[in-house]
């Protein structure tokens, strides 16, 4: 049985997974040790499980498409003073098998035996399907 937990989080704002990726490509422009890093309001109780090889499932659409395997948790203090958390990723954004997920306020945790697994490598070049009808494909079990 793995040892580690993952988390899953809405991706505000990304139409598909090349949004994503595009979108912390520019992020990072010009500085080669720059990491992808999404900021939350709650610190993970469950820090050490994470850390052990888990990774944020990304969903889009309405269904988990992606994920990035999380390396640290950096304390990021706002502006208003209040203490958050940082998810450092990795720069690799891994497709996955599609799973439907109804929309919910921050992060959820996802055991790793819940978790859909990585597309396989004879199918990572695939043309994406829409990510509404992938989500709708997967509720009924083809994918």
């Amino acid at each position: 049985m793995p040892q580690y937990v993952n988390l899953v989080k809405l991706c505000v704002g990304c139409e598909s997974v090349e949004d994503l990726a595009r979108y912390q490509r520019e992020r990072g422009m010009g500085d080669p040790d720059w990491l992808p890093r999404h900021v939350t309001r709650m610190w993970p109780k469950r820090e050490a499980e994470l850390l052990a090889g888990g990774s944020l499932y990304w969903v889009i659409k309405g269904a988990i498409l992606a994920r990035q395997r999380i390396l640290r948790l950096d304390e990021v203090i706002g502006q208003d003073g209040i203490r958050r958390c940082g998810l450092v990723l990795a720069r690799d954004i891994h497709r996955t098998n599609t799973a439907p997920r109804r929309a919910f306020q921050g992060w959820r945790y996802l055991a790793a035996s819940d978790a859909p697994a990585d597309l396989r490598a004879d199918r990572e070049g695939d043309d994406a399907l829409p990510a509404e009808l992938s989500a709708q494909l997967a509720e009924i079990g083809i994918f």
